[in-house]
């Protein structure tokens, strides 16, 4: 092991004192413009990160800051072709190892974790898997003092492969994980120190802005970093700010009016986050008209915005937001091209050309978890299920698929009976609830019973198949839903302060609060449309992109009938003491 180590740290500072030993033939100073970025002044100057760095070792901790001033260095163009080299073999006489035969559903990344190597180095003992293992393969492993194993749809952690030429400010900044959170988890860090191609042990509950895929986290799709093809668009927004309600010359009244939850406060709340995007886009150089129309939530004011011919020279159209209005909108021929986004109500939308319904449906959350509960639930556990009366073919379904469940129905007042509920929980095996309901005085009951009856020595866990805005409310806290470790579908998660800060600084800096749902949702759908608009011949061509997630939210849109489509993505959440995790499937 000791050999092997020897000569892959001989080649690698060989490589690093070859990049270090360029000098540079002079500097320029550069100026940081208003939104301009690392890439961008990398791009610009063509030269890399460690280039930049090494001259400006600010950047490396503070990122760039508008006026700061950056010392570019400039080096010697070599106009000499790259000689091609063939990957450097390792002679089966400087490495002991031994012989580990590929199984079924085992990937480099485990190896390399599961033996303390890098996938670099699998790879270099073994150039036969370069393009994929076999099963049945014989690798050549290094020899090894500790075997370590990654379980299957790992509940408790994640694993990070890192990049080339990244540190743990960058792995913190990506990720919201301290060294010192590193460092615990992966002892050999101490030793070794961060090495590409090395699998990192984190905690479950840090995933940043990247996807889980069997355990192992890689990145997303992200638009941001595409070829945009267009270099303007205009965006049309339908919201019922209703501005004509609001008197303004009270200014008590029109405190409290935007107080309250109503079409006044959550059109604001979108539309923020609507700029906020449009803003996002311009940074990039995309030019970004917003065509904006206060619909008063009322049929006359629509057609006034339809005779006025604004709508039919946009790219896309935002809203309206009540379904019945947004139905008017999209049953008008002339605008039947143009792609027109439901953004916020799950309610029901008419199905027409060039229609996105963004909200995903209740069907698809509860096949969803209907799903994940079949894989959860079994007869040796006690299954009760809770189901109001609106909920009874839920029920019925249930029942079918766990036939060895008990059914406890709430009073007609919408709450348990307390003894009831003591009576059918139990000590001796794990109690499995599932509530199907979108009154609060049930769910405020329930869970709080629940969470009374989860002990030392009986175990309660809290599932429901839809998860409705009912449990938004104030009185249901995070420290009650993660005693029975809530789990639920949803179409979005909470912002993670660890790595959204920048995001909700900035929302604090233009608007003086914190983003709430609506506000992040505004952000998110506003920048996936735009974005799919730029960087496809149209919107259409961009939905083969996929799956694509920002902050809160994500996209992933599914023809359906009449040319409409519908968002099909979301996540599978559950809480665990004060944390919001995403479910491995």
């Amino acid at each position: 092991m000791n050999k092997f180590l020897v000569f892959f740290c001989t080649f690698f500072f060989f490589g690093l004192t070859t990049i270090l030993a360029q000098t540079p033939e002079k500097f320029i100073l550069h100026k940081v413009k208003k939104g301009e970025t690392e890439a961008d002044i990398l791009n610009s100057y063509g030269i890399t990160n460690e280039q930049l760095y090494k001259f400006n070792p600010l950047v490396e901790k503070l990122g760039v800051i508008r006026r700061m001033s950056l010392r570019i260095p400039v080096y010697a163009e070599n106009t000499s072709e790259p000689e091609e080299k063939a990957p450097l073999p390792i002679p089966a006489e400087v490495v002991d190892y031994q012989m580990h035969e590929v199984q079924p559903k085992e990937t480099k990344w485990r190896l390399a974790y599961q033996y303390g190597i890098t996938i670099d180095q699998l790879e270099t003992l073994n150039p036969e898997i370069s393009t994929g293992l076999k099963i049945g393969q014989q690798l050549r492993i290094p020899t090894f003092d500790e075997l370590r194993v990654v379980p299957e749809n790992d509940t408790l952690y994640n694993y990070y492969k890192v990049l080339p030429k990244e540190g743990y400010f960058r792995i913190e900044k990506k990720l919201g994980i301290t060294q010192n959170v590193l460092d615990s988890l992966n002892p050999e860090l101490k030793e070794k120190g961060l090495l590409a191609g090395m699998i990192l042990k984190i905690p479950g509950n840090k995933t940043g802005r990247l996807k889980i895929e069997n355990d192992l986290l890689v990145e997303r799709i992200n638009l941001l970093d595409s070829s945009f093809l267009k270099s303007k668009i205009k965006v049309g927004v339908l919201l019922p700010f209703k501005v004509n309600e609001i008197e303004f010359d009270s200014v008590e009244d029109t405190r409290q009016l935007l107080e309250g939850r109503n079409l006044h406060t959550l059109s604001l709340d979108f539309y923020s986050g609507v700029l906020l995007a449009a803003e996002t886009l311009t940074q990039k150089g995309v030019q970004v008209e917003l065509a904006t129309f206060d619909t008063e939530n009322n049929r006359a004011t629509l057609q006034s915005v339809l005779q006025n011919q604004t709508l039919e020279s946009c790219d896309v159209i935002i809203g309206p937001l009540i379904p019945s209005n947004f139905d008017l909108i999209s049953s008008r021929p002339e605008l039947s091209e143009i792609p027109k986004i439901s953004p916020l109500s799950a309610n029901p939308v008419r199905y027409r050309k060039n229609v996105f319904q963004s909200v995903t449906q209740k069907e698809d959350f509860r096949n969803r978890m209907l799903s994940y509960l079949e894989t959860q639930l079994e007869p040796t556990q006690n299954v009760v299920i809770v189901a109001d009366s609106l909920n009874r073919q839920v029920e019925r379904e249930l029942r079918q698929k766990f036939p060895w469940a008990i059914t406890l129905r709430p009073e007609k007042e919408d709450y348990l009976l307390p003894e009831l509920v003591d009576s059918l929980l139990v000590d001796s095996l794990p109690n499995k609830v599932i509530l199907e309901t979108q009154s609060f005085p049930l769910i405020a009951s329930a869970l709080s019973q629940f969470n009374a009856q989860n002990t030392a020595e009986r175990n309660v866990q809290v599932f429901t198949t839809f998860r409705s805005n009912a449990y938004d409310n104030d009185n249901i806290s995070r420290k009650l839903l993660g005693g029975i470790k809530f789990t639920y579908p949803v179409g979005f998660k909470p912002l993670d302060n660890a790595t959204d800060q920048d995001f909700i600084n900035h929302y604090i800096s233009r608007f003086g609060a914190p983003p709430n749902k609506e506000s992040v949702r505004g952000y998110d759908l506003a920048l996936d449309i735009m974005l799919r608009l730029v960087v496809g011949k149209n919107l259409e061509s961009a939905l083969s992109l996929g799956e694509t997630e920002y902050l809160s939210n994500r996209f992933l849109y599914r023809p359906r009938q009449n040319e409409a489509y519908e968002n099909a993505a979301l996540f599978l959440l559950t809480h665990d003491g004060y944390e919001v995790i995403e479910i491995k499937e």
